[in-house]
């Protein structure tokens, strides 16, 4: 009798064990919401200004609307979402302020990651970083529009990367994710330009150990992202009414 109950007592599940497995399945449905929808916000096809359907985010991934609400919480956190009181929660629309903010930010951390880049990268890491350039002069000619999207700031992060900078890399990556909204709410009109040969000169530069150089590089190419947008009202104002009647017509 007595190895009966202890053979029972080893199958029984521990109840901290379930609790614990369930909850780490909650947090690894959080990240996969958390990732689809900044994808889908830094890709453009969430945007600014359109309302989050917690509803549906939970039925699609089989989660409680707890669940989601704090995926959403972390991208609240990132300013790429923003709950509105009575309403819900859309997608954020950055002012004219916060846009400036963010682009001053960037070019004052890219000069420092190229200073960090130009003394601890590798000569075959730059060698990756040019084919890299290659391979978005090849999606620019013949890549759809998503692929060129998405291709568009992964040289800037690959880059940090190579900075060896963990912190520096995730606040570039956060602040060209909000940048992305910024584009898609005062850009006066889309560029079909990837900026490859913006960037080959940039490692170019850095090959020659020539930091100024790829400083006033990155400037200029950085100013002529800035020089797509019209920061006022009226431009975001437009946006967000293209943006509806795109989805009603």
């Amino acid at each position: 009798m007595k190895r009966t109950r202890r053979q029972s007592a080893k199958a029984a599940p521990n109840a901290s064990n379930t609790a614990d497995t369930a909850e780490t399945n909650n947090d690894d449905v959080s990240e996969r919401i958390r990732t689809t929808l900044a994808a889908a916000i830094g890709e453009g096809a969430l945007k600014p200004g359109t309302k989050i359907l917690e509803d549906a985010i939970a039925e699609h991934f089989g989660v409680s609307r707890t669940v989601v609400r704090g995926a959403l919480g972390v991208l609240e956190s990132d300013h790429l979402l923003e709950r509105k009181k009575n309403r819900g929660t859309f997608v954020a629309e950055p002012g004219i302020e916060e846009a400036r903010a963010l682009f001053e930010s960037r070019r004052k951390l890219e000069h420092v990651i190229l200073e960090l880049v130009m003394n601890r990268a590798e000569a075959e890491q730059l060698d990756a970083l040019e084919k890299l350039t290659d391979e978005e002069e090849q999606i620019h000619h013949h890549g759809d529009e998503k692929s060129k999207t998405v291709l568009s700031g992964k040289f800037h992060i690959v880059l940090a990367e190579l900075g060896g900078n963990a912190v520096m890399t995730e606040m570039l990556s956060k602040i060209v994710a909000r940048l992305s909204l910024v584009m898609a709410l005062y850009e006066e009109e889309k560029q079909d330009d990837c900026g490859a040969d913006h960037h080959r000169l940039i490692v170019t530069a850095l090959k020659a150990k020539d930091l100024v150089k790829a400083q006033q590089l990155m400037d200029h190419h950085l100013a002529d992202i800035e020089g797509r947008v019209r920061l006022t009202e009226g431009q975001g104002d437009r946006h967000t009414f293209m943006a509806v009647l795109e989805n009603f017509s």
